[in-house]
């Protein structure tokens, strides 16, 4: 880093590393702290000019380090003078606890520090992955509470996955799907004269379970047969005990059935999971894609148990896999007898007790994680959208925004010029040449920052610089 700074200075290069004087060469372990202490409040100093007096949110995790300490890390998010969102790194921060009381502490006193306005705060975004605990939960009222519009918004890929892990549970032998993609000898990959592998199951991305479970359909013969040779060729008794027991689970009725519901849920799932996960995100899109999955899941659940039936029995035929009489009486396997109240069917157990438990809790959860102020807030956004020459701007919806989220950012006057105000304004952008045709609100803003500023001849060279400058950032 010396080296660095002195090429660039040459006042600099005369006073470090041979140069300095007095065997002075700054490298010490002190020195190089100081630097990196000085250049910190540097970036922090200019993220926090950038914002100035702006609105912006706060994104924030919470992770421990080697020594156990809890430590939290503070995002800024914001819009720049152009119109361009960004995600700044601003500090990590080490705090003594994580009740909501402190964490609501820590983060306003760095906030203050940094001469940033609490009170600008228009977001609150954590990711509510297990490690976050319950205090996030208590943390968002706490904020809202004195400051009225720091909106909580929980990471949509998260909800997602977490909706998917509350239905996955009320599947019992969904723990032996895991528990069989982690025994070593299944990756037969490693093996000669395998041609491929079961994939691994990731806990945060959830698209990771449905890629396991297709390679475990496309594979279920390759892996019977490296099971059976594990029974007989384990080498402890232990291994072969546990694959024995994975071996009965994977060749019954049940397990078979209950692959083919996760994998039908997660392929309806997955295309608002990839949506989910995309860096940049349409808004309309996604609202739209949550009411499209939830209508789809309420479908299969009225419409697909004669078909996932059908699936089910074809491969249990293909795997020479015993078929149970659907219609003879059902009784609880060991542990689940004592809860069996009453005499039923064996095909009114799985459609009931594992079909539609399982549909209605991912319903439940869908319903649960996506029907909040988040999305109620994304719903009249969404029709800030210029697709399709401004189809669905909506002046009311949009003065919605205005009325019911942010009333005391406009004054009594602003807000009865506010529809009259947008009402030129979709005027004008209709006619204007080049943002007639924009399909996201991302190039609206661009287009009418753009708009202005070109207003302006003499500023034409300038934004082409700027312009090139942010290309290259993207």
């Amino acid at each position: 880093m010396i080296k660095l700074i002195a090429s660039y200075n040459d006042e600099v290069a005369k006073t470090v590393l041979e140069n300095a004087p007095y065997n002075a060469k700054y490298i010490s372990h002190q020195i190089q702290k100081e630097i990196l202490h000085i250049l910190s409040n540097k970036v922090r100093k200019h993220i926090c000019e950038e914002i100035g007096d702006s609105k912006f949110c706060i994104v924030v995790d919470e992770t421990r380090d080697e020594s156990k300490r809890e430590q939290m890390a503070l995002v800024l998010r914001f819009v720049d003078i152009h119109g361009f969102i960004q995600e700044h790194f601003l500090d990590l921060i080490h705090v003594k606890d994580t009740t909501s009381l402190t964490l609501k502490q820590e983060l306003c006193g760095i906030l203050s520090r940094h001469g940033l306005n609490v009170s600008n705060i228009r977001g609150q975004g954590y990711d509510g992955a297990s490690n976050m605990r319950g205090e996030w939960n208590e943390l968002q009222p706490l904020f809202l509470k004195d400051f009225p519009y720091a909106y909580y918004i929980h990471y949509f890929a998260h909800r997602l996955q977490l909706a998917l892990v509350a239905a996955s549970r009320e599947v019992i032998p969904k723990n032996e799907i895991v528990h069989l993609l982690e025994i070593d000898e299944l990756e037969t990959g490693k093996r000669a004269n395998q041609i491929g592998t079961l994939r691994r199951a990731g806990d945060t991305r959830w698209s990771s379970h449905f890629s396991s479970i297709c390679s475990l359909i496309n594979m279920y013969g390759a892996t019977l047969t490296v099971l059976q040779n594990i029974i007989v060729d384990g080498s402890t008794y232990s291994q072969r005990g546990d694959v024995d027991s994975a071996y009965n689970t994977l060749t019954s009725f049940e397990f078979v059935l209950i692959l083919y519901l996760m994998k039908d849920i997660m392929e309806i799932t997955d295309i608002l999971c990839q949506a989910l996960q995309k860096q940049s995100q349409d808004i309309v899109n996604v609202v739209q894609l949550v009411h499209s999955t939830k209508t789809l899941i309420q479908s299969m659940r009225d419409d697909r148990w004669g078909k996932l039936l059908k699936n089910v029995k074809s491969f249990c035929e293909q795997h020479d896999i015993l078929i149970p009489d659907l219609t003879a009486s059902y009784v609880a396997r060991q542990g689940r007898s004592r809860h069996q109240k009453y005499n039923i069917t064996v095909e009114h157990y799985f459609r009931v007790e594992i079909f539609v438990v399982t549909i209605n809790k991912q319903l439940q959860e869908l319903n649960s994680r996506f029907n909040d102020q988040a999305m109620d807030l994304l719903s009249p956004s969404s029709t800030l959208t210029p697709k399709n020459a401004y189809k669905k701007f909506d002046i009311a919806k949009i003065s919605t925004l205005v009325d019911n989220y942010y009333p005391e950012d406009f004054t009594e006057q602003e807000k009865i010029n506010f529809p009259f105000q947008l009402q030129h304004f979709i005027l004008d952008t209709c006619q204007h040449l080049e943002m007639k045709n924009l399909s996201t609100i991302h190039e609206l803003f661009y287009s009418y920052y753009r708009a202005i500023i070109f207003s302006n001849e003499n500023n034409e060279d300038k934004v082409k610089k700027q312009d090139e400058g942010r290309l290259s950032r993207r």
